[in-house]
């Protein structure tokens, strides 16, 4: 990637993002909501413009900007409201450095604003028509099966009674595989809606639509990826995944009183290299099936082809730079 394509997707990211935020602004009238909107990385709606101004060739009218515009906030609102959720779930008393919003508002007040928001969300998404307001509905029905999954998942290797599983440290681990997909149905759908959404808002139609969902959803797993292994290089541990990983690491029965918190530091750090090395190989191949399918020749040519090519090293990087790594 050139110092110049890095400046355009700089410029093309930072004009979504100023757009997207005073649409928030706009929409939104409750300031507890909006609140929460605050410090997004609006990497969803990114991704929607990517694919928006690829199937317009830039060509759309101001009227059909601003309403594709309008789309992200949906987009956003239901991806907040996973967050807020989540939280809770998770027991989580942090988010994005501030206290998470169940912490200072309360969980039952909290997850009633989680609901207003989907709501307000799913009125955009009828006022943009069935095809949008579909994909919406879909989108968060695939969002819940995913929590549905990990809160069963995590019950299963729940603190210090893990379960046995044999095998090496791999992609193809039966561990990995149901890792692969809880974020695949949590955080890569909406990324993949995201990109349906944008290619929707401009009218495109056929095959067109699977390739950028399919794009999305590359992207999404590829980010996902490099925000879990962030977390790991920083110290905080990801008790779904990272706890019953080391306990493949030995090829053997752990008992269940040996994975308190001090034994699990040691055995992170004693096989660190090739747990980020596992994470590595995998953004990198997301990131390259992403960059495939961006390629298609079903996708016009333009400039913002030429875009959509370089964002998914571009996104996977933004993240992973906090840890020096580059993909």
């Amino acid at each position: 990637m050139t110092k110049n394509q890095v400046l355009n997707l700089d410029s093309f990211f930072d004009t979504t993002i100023s757009d997207v935020e005073k649409m928030i602004t706009s929409t939104i009238s409750n300031k507890k909501i909006t609140s929460i909107l605050t410090a997004g990385k609006r990497l969803r709606p990114l991704v929607a413009q990517l694919s928006f101004k690829v199937c317009t060739g830039g060509k759309e009218t101001p009227y059909q900007y601003q309403r594709f515009i309008k789309s992200t906030v949906a987009i956003e609102l239901a991806h907040t409201a996973s967050l807020v959720h989540d939280d809770i779930i998770d027991k989580d008393k942090m988010r994005r450095g501030k206290p998470a919003f169940h912490v200072t508002e309360g969980i039952p007040r909290a997850l009633l604003i989680g609901h207003r928001m989907l709501s307000i969300g799913f009125n955009i998404a009828l006022n943009h028509g069935k095809k949008f307001a579909k994909l919406y509905v879909d989108t968060w029905d695939e969002v819940l099966n995913g929590e549905l999954r990990e809160v069963d998942y995590d019950a299963e290797y729940d603190g210090d009674a893990i379960k046995n599983d044999t095998g090496g440290i791999t992609s193809k681990s039966k561990i990995f595989k149901e890792y692969f997909k809880i974020i695949n149905m949590k955080t890569a759908s909406l990324f993949s809606s995201a990109c349906k959404a944008g290619a929707i808002e401009a009218e495109a139609s056929g095959e067109i639509l699977d390739i950028l969902a399919n794009y999305g959803r590359e992207i999404g797993l590829a980010y996902q990826l490099a925000d879990d292994l962030v977390d790991l290089e920083n110290g905080e541990m990801i008790d779904s995944v990272i706890i019953p990983l080391l306990t493949r690491l030995e090829n053997k029965t752990v008992d269940n009183n040996s994975l308190k918190v001090n034994s699990i530091r040691k055995k992170i750090a004693k096989n660190s290299s090739k747990i980020k090395q596992l994470y590595i190989d995998e953004i990198r191949r997301h990131v390259k099936k992403a960059e495939n399918l961006s390629k298609s020749e079903t996708i016009p040519s333009s400039p913002y082809k030429d875009l959509l090519m370089q964002a998914p090293s571009y996104i996977a990087n933004r993240m992973l730079k906090e840890i020096n790594i580059e993909i």
